[in-house]
C-alpha cells in the first residue's frame, strides 16, 4: 500500500489535483477552525472534539449537531439532522460512480470518507464526461489529501486552543458565513438557485420548531424541489422543440 501511495504522490495528475485545492485551503481550514473551537465550546470536550473530528469528517454536519448535543436532544434528532445535512453525499456518490465504480469496494468507501464538496466541483470541472480516464484517480487523491489535511490540521488547532478563543469574538457567526460561502459555490444552475431559496424559506418559517428541527424541514422541503424540478425539465423538452 505504500508503494502505492508513493507512486501515486509522483503523478502529474495527483499533484494538479493538489494545486487546484491548495488555493481553496485557505477557506476549508478557516471553516475547521471554526468548528474545532465550536466543539469544545459546545461542552463536548478535547477528548470528545478530536474523536468527532477524525471520524465524521463533515463540518455542516458536526455544526448542525453541536446545538442539538448542547441542549440535550434524543440521539434519533442528532442522527436525523446530521443525515439530512448531509444528504448531498448520496448526490456526490451517484455523481462520482461511473469514473470509480470500477474500483474494490474497500477503496471507494475510503474515497467516500476523505471526499468533500469542493473536491467534487473540482472534479467535475475537469472531467466533465462521466467515462473512466487515466488520471482521474490521482487527481481525486490529490485534492482530497490537501482538503482533508487542511480541514483537520486547522480543526485540531481550535480544538487545542478552544479555551483561548474569548466567546465574544462572534466565532458562530464565523460559522455561518463559511457556510454561506461554501453553498454559494454549489450554486451553480437554476435548479439548485430555486432548492435554496425554497431552504431558506422553509428554515424561516419553521424557525419556532423546537431542536431545530426546522433544519430538517428545509432539507426535506429542498430535496423535494429537486426531485420535482428534475422530472419537470425531461418532459419539457418534447414540447420544447
Amino acid at each position: 500500500m505504500l508503494d502505492s501511495w508513493r507512486r501515486l504522490r509522483r503523478d502529474p495528475d495527483f499533484h494538479a489535483g493538489a494545486r487546484e485545492m491548495a488555493g481553496i485551503a485557505l477557506g476549508i481550514g478557516a471553516w475547521g477552525l471554526v468548528t474545532g473551537v465550536a466543539m469544545v465550546k459546545s461542552g463536548l470536550g478535547v477528548p470528545l472534539s478530536l474523536l468527532m473530528t477524525l471520524t465524521v469528517f463533515a463540518g455542516s454536519a458536526q455544526l448542525s449537531a453541536l446545538p442539538l448535543i448542547a441542549a440535550g436532544a434524543p440521539i434519533w434528532v442528532v442522527w436525523a439532522t446530521a443525515a439530512c445535512v448531509n444528504l448531498r453525499f448520496v448526490i456526490f456518490s451517484a455523481g462520482w460512480r461511473p469514473y470509480f465504480a470500477h474500483l474494490p469496494r474497500r477503496q471507494r468507501l475510503l474515497m467516500g470518507y476523505v471526499s468533500g464538496d469542493l473536491n467534487y466541483v473540482c472534479f467535475m470541472r475537469r472531467y466533465p464526461e462521466p467515462v473512466p480516464a487515466p488520471g482521474q484517480l490521482a487527481y481525486y487523491w490529490g485534492g482530497v489529501a490537501v482538503n482533508w489535511c487542511a480541514w483537520q490540521a486547522m480543526s485540531i488547532l481550535g480544538i487545542v486552543l478552544a479555551d483561548q478563543v474569548p466567546t465574544e469574538w462572534g466565532l458562530g457567526f464565523a460559522g455561518t458565513l463559511a457556510l454561506l460561502g461554501l453553498t454559494g459555490s454549489l450554486l451553480t444552475d437554476r435548479a439548485t438557485w430555486i432548492a435554496a431559496a425554497v431552504a431558506a424559506c422553509a428554515a424561516v418559517a419553521a424557525y419556532a420548531l423546537p431542536l431545530r428541527l426546522n433544519i430538517v424541514v428545509a432539507i426535506a422541503a429542498a430535496v423535494a424541489v429537486g426531485i420535482v424540478l428534475d422530472h419537470w425539465k425531461p418532459a419539457q423538452r418534447p414540447g420544447a422543440a
